[in-house]
């Protein structure tokens, strides 16, 4: 069936005429809104469309035309954008990477040895870590990444147009592998990146220093990645999974080494030994497990086998390497060579064998549950209670604790997962590559008793020297207590022992917990707020000799976090300037750390252009120069905390406002597809999603995703109005003079530019029987009353609607009021807006067809009632595999055959004309309307 409604009669419109005809009708729908306060656009311009589907005017064909279009013009801004936000301009990106680099050598007066230090020291890290933020296809995120590389224009219409023509839903399959895989090419273009910008450093220096430039092992920048390393919420990464993907990263990484050596005598060592090295583990990857296997104890035998005996051969350190390379840029035969030979002996020094380093992660009761056994202590290390009781019997374990050694049967063989991961790393130190120590991130530090038994694990397991044990603070909870967490572990002499020796403390910072509990504008004062106390704290405790690596987590999303105006102003907004003067005055050292996310954040190093260009930004971030001034707002503190804790507190009330779980629960998690390759979330009892009645039951990048799709930012957006109305004029001041406050406060620009309360009253209205009931009585055609009465009755037992209606109440009364102080706001543009009407008008289709479906004896304790509720979630994936099952469409296979008694009754029919005209359609207008929010998303910018 090619027309929505069956008529197959009526002239297809052209895609432009249909797209301008609707935008059309929103600019009135709008026109008429602001003359008639009652009136909303967007739902008239939804029920304008549903009309046209009834008269036969619209049809599926049609909408498949104007959706290549509207894809088409999403890519082309979004193209041009990305192209924006890196920095690449009109222009290649070479000239500014070259200012960089100036930069950072310094000028003419410049000494030797202290550039060496300036250069030789980590200041950045890029973290290329997945979650479930792949909505993207892999094969549109590299057309769009192509687009943006080109210079001109005319360039990019073929890869655009490309692109256009594929969907904009997630690939329906995301494995492990598919992230692992993105992750590396993405890398692999960073590391580049990092070669070229070495590559200028070194002739740079080689025009000043031209009889020392080779000693310099220039690496400012690295690259890491967690991704087949993080087990936070997950059970399904076996540690066999983990191996591999070490295996394969140092695969990538030999094969670069093989790949830049010069041809030139001098590498002959450095060639063999990688050569065989590179040889050694590809007969290690193959005897590992795949991916989704569970293999059996002989497969892990022969696995751990293989990493034994091949180990000397493979290389497990990047020390004999690095001694060769030393060897072979004394010995090249020209500076040419000698360069090649310099900038490959960085990106090795930088990563070890490693393609990108390694960052493990999971969560703090999976670490208290792995040291309970050993501990004579029962209780809840997180009970305010029993917190000294805790920490004085773990600091009693400390100082008994005698390393064990690690072998792969009992790595096989052992239960807790924390204890489990803690082996794998000391097996990956061992067999895979120890040259640099491992990062280990816990998800949820809520207590010092966490990082002191997760050193406990790490010296018991016999790396307590080669663990970078790192908590992270992102629940509200945690971004007020954190200093007190640190606090807590600086009180043990084990813990201030152990940052001595490695020489570094580690916190990692989140903002996606943090931004959807209290707010992205608040989370970034909360997240500021612990960096100065960490500060504070470090030069208290005498520990301004170590260095402070600050490792801030966030997506691409102004929901997650990551400012949306540049790249530049997204390094400046996760550390402001203030921040980084109070670090200088107190001596210490910093090192920063950024996560580039799934495919929105892969883009930034998508191609060779892109990725340079986003070198370029992060080293010019890296060697900027301070500010002379302070900026304004840290003299008006009162404001400040004023004004940041009126946001969260707005923010922590509306989290529990029984109307937010139902706007973000009811068919939120059913617009968007799964991206990514965590499991998905739990299923009720009777089958289905379980409803959600509070959005710690939902996580963050879903719930920031259904924001975005519901057409509404509140966790960017919320608490600003009633924050910025208690001091109107001090808020206009900020926003003036303060560089810092102007920064954070676009993020509500950008959340407004993509945000309308129309589009949100819209769909809340839609899950109001009242307003189907008004419709009703103004229906004309045959049927439609009786559809749209059944739907309200359906509406009336979930009984949303008197929640949702405060809801929109309370945002409106503090969006209003941002709009008072805050006049220059942007608004949702026209095409956004017309993606939300169409998309109604697909659901409200939907519905008008599952009230058709024939009634049935309840099934596995489904009835018709609950199916049609579970359809107005728009679970319909899930209501159409219980429909083929209730409806089969094939005979009964027992029919005919002699059984030898007489035949029992059976139903003898099947059901064609059900599956034609009610399931099939509903099946395809559901991926018309994924397919919208595949749009929205590129609309939008970003995933979650």
């Amino acid at each position: 069936m090619d027309r929505l409604d069956g008529h197959d009669d009526a002239p297809p419109a052209s895609p432009e005429r249909l797209e301008q005809d609707l935008l059309g009708l929103i600019e009135q729908a709008r026109q008429q809104a602001s003359e008639d306060p009652f009136r909303n656009p967007v739902l008239t311009v939804a029920l304008a469309i549903s009309r046209r589907f009834d008269r036969g005017e619209v049809g599926e064909a049609d909408l498949h035309d104007l959706f290549r279009r509207l894809r088409g013009e999403a890519l082309a801004t979004r193209a041009a954008r990305l192209r924006a936000y890196v920095g690449l301009g009109e222009g290649e990106s070479g000239g500014s990477l070259e200012a960089v680099v100036a930069a950072a050598v310094g000028g003419p007066e410049g000494d030797f040895d202290a550039v060496r230090t300036r250069l030789e020291r980590t200041r950045f890290a890029a973290v290329f870590t997945a979650h479930p933020t792949f909505g993207m296809p892999k094969a549109v995120a590299r057309l769009l990444a192509e687009a943006a590389s080109e210079p001109d224009p005319e360039a990019r219409r073929p890869l655009l147009a490309e692109a256009a023509g594929l969907s904009a839903r997630a690939d329906p399959v995301i494995t492990l592998n598919d992230e692992f895989n993105q992750a590396r090419h993405a890398v692999q273009h960073g590391r580049a990146a990092l070669d070229a910008f070495n590559a200028g450093l070194l002739r740079a220096a080689r025009e000043r220093w031209p009889e020392r430039w080779s000693e310099l092992v220039p690496r400012p920048v690295v690259l890491a990645s967690w991704v087949g390393c993080d087990t936070d919420g997950r059970t399904d990464i076996g540690w066999w999974d983990t191996l591999r993907y070490r295996l394969e990263s140092k695969c990538t990484q030999l094969d670069r080494v093989l790949d830049q050596l010069p041809d030139d005598p001098a590498c002959g060592a450095a060639r063999r030994l990688a050569g065989e090295a590179r040889a050694a583990v590809g007969r290690q990857l193959a005897v590992a497990p795949k991916l989704g296997d569970q293999p059996s104890l002989d497969v892990v035998h022969r696995f751990a086998l293989a990493l034994i005996i091949e180990r000397e051969r493979a290389q497990t350190d990047a020390g004999p390497l690095l001694r060769l390379l030393d060897e072979a840029v004394a010995a090249a035969a020209d500076d040419e060579a000698r360069l090649a030979l310099c900038v490959l002996r960085a990106g090795c020094a930088a990563h070890g064998l490693q393609n990108g380093l390694p960052h493990f992660r999971l969560n703090a009761t999976q670490v208290h549950n792995a040291v309970r056994r050993a501990l004579d202590q029962d209780g809840d290390p997180t009970d305010p209670a029993q917190r000294r009781s805790h920490l004085a019997s773990i600091n009693g374990l400390l100082d008994t604790v005698a390393a064990v050694p690690v072998d792969f049967g009992a790595l096989a063989a052992e239960r807790a997962s924390a204890a489990r991961l803690m082996m794998t790393i000391a097996q990956i130190l061992k067999h895979v590559d120890g040259t640099h120590p491992v990062r280990f991130l816990i998800a949820e530090t809520e207590t010092g008793y966490t990082l002191l038994a997760a050193l406990w694990l790490a010296q018991h397991f016999g790396i307590g020297d080669r663990v970078e044990i790192t908590p992270l603070f992102e629940t509200a909870s945690a971004l007020e207590q954190g200093v007190h967490v640190i606090e807590d572990a600086l009180r043990s002499p084990h813990w201030r022992a152990y940052l001595k020796r490695i020489g570094r403390l580690v916190v990692q910072f989140g903002y996606s917990d943090s931004g959807r509990y209290v707010g992205q504008l608040a989370a970034t004062f909360w997240i500021e707020r612990l960096r100065f106390r960490i500060t504070e704290l470090m030069a208290a405790n005498d520990l301004t000799d170590i260095e402070l690596v600050i490792f801030d987590t966030h997506g691409e999303s102004i929901g997650r976090g990551a400012h949306p105006t540049s790249l530049a102003d997204r390094l400046a907004y996760l550390a402001p300037d203030h921040a980084r003067r109070q670090n200088r005055e107190a001596g210490i050292r910093v090192c920063l750390e950024s996560s580039f996310q799934g495919s929105d954040g892969y883009l930034m190093f998508g191609t060779k252009a892109l990725a340079e260009a986003t070198v370029a930004r992060i080293a010019e971030h890296v060697y900027s120069r301070l500010q002379p001034a302070p900026d304004p707002i840290y003299a008006e503190s009162d404001f400040a905390t004023e004004f940041f804790t009126g946001v969260r507190q707005d923010m922590e009330s509306l989290v529990n406002d029984p109307g937010y779980a139902a706007l973000l629960g009811t068919f939120g998690p059913n617009l968007i597809d799964r991206t990514g390759s965590r499991p998905v979330a739990r299923q009720s009892d009777a089958g289905g999603p379980a409803a959600i009645t509070h959005p710690r039951q939902m996580r963050a990048i879903p719930n920031n995703a259904i924001l975005q799709q519901l057409g509404f930012l509140a966790n960017s957006l919320h608490g600003t109005g009633r924050a910025a109305w208690r001091a109107p004029d001090l808020f206009g001041e900020m926003r003036e003079r303060s560089e810092r406050f102007a920064r954070a406060f676009r993020l509500v620009q950008e959340a407004t530019a993509v945000g309308d309360l129309d589009v949100l009253r819209a769909y809340i209205d839609t899950l109001d029987p009242s307003v189907w009931l008004e419709r009703a009585r103004r229906a004309t055609r045959d049927g439609r009353r009786e559809e749209i009465i059944a739907i309200a009755a359906a509406l009336d037992r979930l009984g949303l609607a008197p929640h949702l209606r405060r809801l929109f109440g309370r945002l409106t009364h503090d969006h209003l009021m941002l709009h008072a102080v805050a006049r220059d706001l942007g608004s949702m543009s026209p095409r956004l807006a017309l993606l939300h009407a169409l998309r109604l008008a697909l659901i409200h289709r939907i519905w008008f067809l599952a009230v058709h479906i024939p009634g049935f004896r309840p099934q596995s304790g489904i009835t018709r009632e609950l199916l049609l509720e579970r359809v107005l979630r728009l679970d319909v994936e899930g209501c159409l595999k219980l429909l083929d099952e209730i409806f089969p469409i094939t005979p009964d296979p027992t029919l005919g055959l002699n059984f030898g008694e007489p035949a029992g009754p059976r139903d003898v029919g099947t059901y064609e004309a059900e599956h034609r005209t009610v399931f099939a359609p509903i099946g395809r207008l559901f991926g018309l309307v994924r397919e919208i929010s595949g749009m929205i998303q590129h609309e939008v910018g970003a995933f979650g």
